[in-house]
């Protein structure tokens, strides 16, 4: 059996579960609170109102919420195979368990892409709501604000990666995502030291916070150097991955 053709059967798989619903959650709850916040404050001589709404919204969303729904996502995936012992069934096949978990993280990845395109429609209306409604005449910045969501799914990936192997090692839901939140609670405190670049759970937020900072200082340079970050997050990357496509059925088959 081919690679995409376990693509193909994990996404039929999907299509009867209530993933999708979950992912319009984070979204519509970050986008909604954080463009009400600033909405007030407009006025027909406000400026950089996009960016303004943007980092209200993203901020909270890419430390906590982006993540939080990432580790549901993942448990939810696992729930399919752990329960009535389906991945004893899956495992009998003639397929290798690695690329069975690499089909599985591949689905993860759809649903991160997925909350990405909804955050930024959700974002889009909302925003052109409040500035209707503030009768702003400032432009929808369409390269802009998907550059920006293309940051945010681009740096969740080693996250990603860290959340499927930890479902992944422990079979316990409760165990996974508890380890999993504890990872993504201090990824705030982490992203203000140096060690930021080696805790890929913290590394959206980090992107947005940089973001903050060029908007307060009025257009300086982005404090978010792709070296050594680009080569250090591919490493943690290609180690987490590493260790989820390992793991995945070993204690199945002993």
């Amino acid at each position: 059996m081919s690679f995409s053709e376990l693509l193909k059967i994990e996404f039929m798989k999907i299509k009867r579960g209530k993933i999708i619903p979950l992912i319009f959650i984070a979204p519509l709850l970050v986008v909604t609170s954080g463009v009400a916040n600033l909405q007030s404050y407009f006025t027909p001589e406000y400026t950089n109102a996009w960016a303004a709404m943007f980092i209200q919204s993203a901020l909270v969303y890419a430390y906590y919420l982006l993540p939080f729904s990432m580790v549901v996502v993942c448990v939810m995936i696992m729930g399919r195979e752990t329960g009535n012992n389906g991945i004893l069934k899956m495992l009998a096949l003639p397929v290798s368990r690695q690329a069975l978990s690499a089909a599985k993280y591949c689905v993860l990845l759809f649903f991160l892409l997925m909350e990405m395109v909804v955050f930024l429609v959700v974002f889009i209306i909302a925003g052109w709501i409040a500035t209707g409604q503030a009768g702003l005449a400032e432009t929808l910045p369409v390269g802009y604000l998907l550059k920006w969501c293309a940051g945010l799914f681009l740096t969740m990936l080693p996250a990603a990666a860290g959340m499927w192997a930890l479902t992944v090692v422990f079979d316990k839901p409760l165990l996974s995502v508890g380890l999993n939140m504890l990872l993504v609670i201090p990824g705030v405190l982490v992203a203000n030291t140096p060690l930021w670049i080696v805790y890929p759970y913290c590394y959206s937020g980090y992107l947005v916070s940089c973001f903050l900072h060029d908007f307060s200082a009025a257009g300086g340079s982005t404090g978010f150097c792709m070296f050594p970050f680009l080569p250090c997050a591919a490493v943690i990357f290609a180690g987490l991955l590493f260790v989820a496509v390992r793991s995945f059925g070993r204690k199945e088959m002993r």
